[in-house]
């Protein structure tokens, strides 16, 4: 026979556990409600229109790839070392300033130049859409297309994301960027 005496402690530890797990459940929501979301904005399109269309585009950025080049021209390398742990790969980084001029020159690859082509500028930081610009670029006649007098505030990590229309055929170039704290 059991002694009445002895005291049972698993149902406090039952009544704790389910305690502790519906303070974890609370945490999870409100920091799941208080993070912004963020969606990517990789083809200058929502992500949902980019997985929808992903084929067209990439057949589309092939074409536009054989027919043309695109050039960034003063391009200003940063100093910026990315974290030497970062499985990804990049390339150059190019230094903003607080006011920025961005010149692409955009020819044929047999060198002729590329006048009439519809070219659109986004700067976006990596993980928020919050400060996205979006600027129609202006062409000087000689395939030399300009966005001007762009302002950033924030210092930190940028893409610059050009889009080029010719036609159906359609080019994307894509630069890391970094404009350091004052």
């Amino acid at each position: 026979m059991a002694n009445k005496d002895q005291k049972t402690y698993w149902p406090h530890m039952i009544l704790g556990f389910l305690g502790i797990g519906i303070m974890l459940g609370y945490w999870t929501i409100k920091s799941a409600i208080n993070m912004p979301v963020s969606e990517s904005n990789e083809y200058q399109l929502k992500y949902q229109q980019a997985d929808m269309n992903i084929n067209q585009i990439l057949e589309s950025k092939a074409r536009f790839d054989k027919k043309y080049k695109i050039e960034f021209l003063d391009f200003a390398k940063s100093d910026f070392k990315p974290n030497k742990f970062l499985k990804r790969k990049h390339g150059d980084i190019l230094k903003l300033s607080s006011i920025n001029n961005f010149s692409y020159s955009i020819k044929g690859v047999d060198g002729t130049e590329l006048n009439d082509a519809n070219a659109t500028l986004l700067v976006t930081r990596p993980h928020s859409r919050k400060d996205d610009s979006t600027i129609t670029l202006k062409n000087d006649g000689h395939s030399i297309y300009r966005a001007e007098n762009i302002a950033l505030s924030n210092a930190g990590r940028y893409i610059i994301r050009l889009k080029v229309q010719k036609g159906n055929d359609i080019g994307f170039k894509e630069f890391e960027a970094y404009l350091e704290p004052k």
